[in-house]
């Protein structure tokens, strides 16, 4: 009965369309994703702090490192920065933008801890972050530029902006998702 029922051209047809819809499912899911992290460890800038106007500035070290600085050396200053708050996945950490000693700007996710995930980008916006299950979808229906796709799910990493980029406009950041449109986790910039 088994080998009669391999014969028929309606078998090999329900089994190429499963094999293709597997296939297809796993490409755009990607659930072995959910199993493992991608781990940064990048090199944030030190921002002089009005404490401690004497430390380290405008260079690429560790936040909290201390690297011997001239006295009169450009420092790199915090524009912004904000705490991360949990969407479609738990996400931690924190964001900055800074300001480097060229007078570039920078945004740097310090300590970032979220899923790993199929098609993640860094995205500034003019959109606010809205706690909970109502700020899934928000980043997408108003101004946004796309930074680069998400370098790690955890750890340290930074992106440049581009300088014709209006800070004033962009007033949060969000770990994106643009296969699936929804947010991973945002962070209110102020």
């Amino acid at each position: 009965m088994l080998s009669r029922l391999f014969r028929t051209p309606l078998t090999w047809i329900a089994l190429t369309v499963l094999a293709a819809g597997s296939a297809f499912g796993l490409y755009w899911f990607q659930p072995w994703k959910l199993l493992t992290d991608a781990e940064v460890s990048e090199r944030l800038t030190t921002v002089a702090t009005p404490a401690n106007s004497a430390a380290p500035t405008g260079s690429a070290v560790p936040t909290g490192s201390a690297a011997p600085a001239s006295p009169d050396a450009p420092a790199a200053t915090l524009v912004s920065s904000g705490d991360f708050v949990s969407h479609e996945h738990d996400t931690s950490g924190s964001a900055r933008i800074v300001r480097t000693a060229d007078g570039r700007h920078r945004l740097e996710l310090v300590g970032l801890n979220t899923s790993n995930g199929p098609d993640l980008r860094v995205w500034l916006t003019d959109q606010p972050v809205i706690e909970g299950r109502d700020g899934w979808h928000v980043f997408d229906d108003g101004r946004w530029v796309e930074l680069g796709r998400l370098k790690g799910n955890r750890g340290d990493q930074g992106y440049a902006i581009p300088d014709d980029v209006k800070l004033t406009d962009l007033t949060s950041v969000s770990i994106w998702c643009k296969r699936f449109a929804v947010s991973f986790g945002a962070a209110t910039l102020g």
